[in-house]
């Protein structure tokens, strides 16, 4: 399959980004909450439901509402939720978000939270404080499994992927997630796209071997 991919490529180099499924469209991920059914009620009151803003991924949205997040040594305001509510609350804030506050969170896989700090988060009717749950998102691809197979790659896959421009990188261990309601995006927190000098809406290109 991947010699097919790159005969392809070869034979017709002008087509583009959009008919070489190697490149991928960039989403930069700005800090941000996941809430729990149960966080959710306690920070903004019973049976409260999220406002949509807009579609992220399919069935996943960005929530008009936001909240406070406090560390041990400083506070961001402002900080978005994600919808729809989740089993366990999870923050996802980069490596600068994290020397703001006086936290020091793991990279990780969504949903991984043993041994990460924790924070209090401030809403309109309540406040929440967290035991665990704070992360700097590991980077990853969210994949269709007909993509994935087109690539000959498999859910939970590590790749690399190239950034072009004036900041070029190389971006190594890189999470491949395949699910039937994906759509084809590279997510990167707030540090890695400006390092890379990248930005929603842009393209890059993984790597196959």
């Amino acid at each position: 399959m991947r010699r097919v991919v790159a005969y392809l490529v070869a034979k017709w180099p002008d087509a583009g980004p959009a008919l070489d499924p190697t490149h991928v469209p960039v989403g930069v991920s700005a800090r941000h909450v996941h809430l729990s059914g149960e966080d959710l009620e306690r920070l903004f009151g019973k049976g409260y439901q999220l406002t949509r803003l807009r579609e992220l991924q399919p069935g996943q949205f960005a929530a008009k509402e936001c909240v406070t997040l406090v560390g041990p040594r400083g506070v961001l305001q402002n900080v978005r939720i994600l919808g729809p509510a989740r089993s366990q609350t999870q923050v996802e804030i980069s490596r600068t978000d994290g020397y703001a506050l006086g936290l020091n969170p793991p990279v990780r896989d969504s949903g991984d939270h043993a041994g990460s700090p924790g924070a209090v988060l401030v809403g309109p009717r309540g406040a929440v404080s967290l035991e665990q749950g704070v992360i700097c998102p590991l980077r990853h691809i969210h994949m269709p499994p007909d993509h994935a197979e087109r690539l000959g790659l498999r859910n939970k896959q590590r790749v690399r992927v190239r950034a072009e421009g004036e900041r070029k990188a190389i971006f190594d261990e890189v999470l491949v997630r395949v699910a039937p309601d994906f759509r084809l995006e590279l997510h990167l927190d707030t540090d890695e796209a400006n390092a890379s000098g990248l930005r929603n809406g842009d393209t890059v290109q993984i790597l196959l071997e």
